[in-house]
């Protein structure tokens, strides 16, 4: 509420009811003598009468009452969003300040809020077993991962950041914008993640990107945003390959570029966030976040030399700083659909 101030001496002053001569009567009449008395009783100055609040009606007292309400309980208005959000059970969170005002703006603030939202997935499928990353966007246990990652599995396992195991099934697919959205079973209380808003992502943003590459569990990495609307084509998860590693890992090399999942026989192109914080096999599914700690992406892919450049044909391993991930507006518009159950 904005109020005006006025300077001192700018108010009207308030006259008494009663007439009052300054000085007393000492001057006013000659000494000794007493002005004659009145005909009748001077009447007690009235009190003025207290100013008559007026009663709002309608919206706008609706409006005014919601106002005061949220200024009153703070960071309550966050919760009740979560809670009003909700379908189904459990909680969605949208967007607002996730880290405490003490930590915002620090990578140990985003990693201290945010990592109890992320978590590891294990699929085992015919060719093998493939690790990936998760968000929490339900705390009944509705997680949102890459297609790639689950595409295919006979069983899936979730550990969460607190040590805890879970079994999991597919609620939904989308191999065109290579995203899944899976169920934990027998899960309560977990923490959702708080899905922001990627249009207002901008190039040099300061990001933080959470997951499980090579299963270490909740690795933190931080950067910036080098780009925005990048194609990357990725694998849809049809046709998989056979696993090339022969400790099981997952072959990372599709036509001379190296991405964050199985490249199979099918793939699909959109448009993403690019960023040079370290993604490496196993951050796919995982959170790209902002400083508030709001998911602004699902990383998804990894771009590294198809060699070392020296020649001799080995394949060059880990993060060069190309990180692409799916931007939250898409994931957004797309849940509703995964949740119906839709396989596509």
């Amino acid at each position: 509420m904005t109020e005006t101030f006025r300077h001192s001496g700018e108010y009207p002053q308030q006259q008494s009811a009663a007439s009052v001569h300054h000085g007393g009567t000492q001057g006013a009449y000659p000494h000794g003598a007493y002005p004659p008395p009145p005909a009748h009783a001077p009447e007690a100055p009235q009190a003025p009468a207290p100013a008559r609040r007026r009663r709002a009606r309608g919206p706008a007292a609706l409006l005014a009452a919601v106002a005061i309400a949220a200024a009153a309980v703070g960071g309550g208005t966050a919760y009740a969003v979560q809670t009003l959000t909700d379908r189904g059970g459990g909680s969605t969170a949208t967007s607002t300040d996730v880290v405490p005002t003490s930590k915002k703006g620090t990578v140990a603030g985003v990693a201290e809020a945010v990592s109890p939202s992320i978590v590891e997935i294990s699929a085992t499928t015919g060719q093998g077993k493939s690790t990936g990353s998760g968000v929490i966007t339900k705390s009944d246990g509705e997680i949102i991962t890459n297609n790639h990652v689950i595409a295919g599995a006979s069983s899936i396992k979730v550990r969460t950041n607190d040590g805890k195991t879970y079994d999991a099934e597919v609620v939904g697919t989308d191999s065109k914008k290579d995203l899944a959205l899976i169920q934990l079973k027998d899960a309560s209380g977990l923490k959702p993640a708080t899905l922001g808003n990627s249009d207002n992502v901008r190039v040099g943003d300061e990001v933080v990107a959470i997951g499980s590459p090579e299963g270490l569990t909740g690795t933190v990495t931080s950067g910036i945003v080098s780009a925005l609307d990048r194609d990357v084509t990725v694998s849809t998860g049809d046709g998989q390959q056979q696993p090339q590693d022969p400790q099981g890992g997952w072959p990372f090399e599709f036509d001379g570029r190296e991405f964050n999942g199985d490249t199979g026989s099918s793939k699909t192109t959109y448009k993403a966030l690019q960023t040079d914080a370290s993604l490496n096999p196993g951050n796919s599914g995982g959170a790209l976040i902002d400083m508030n700690g709001n998911i602004i992406g699902i990383n998804s892919a990894m771009y590294s030399p198809s060699s070392s450049g020296q020649g001799t044909g080995e394949s060059a391993s880990g993060s060069v700083g190309l990180g692409f991930a799916i931007p939250i507006d898409a994931v957004k518009d797309d849940l509703g659909k995964l949740r119906s159950g839709s396989q596509t």
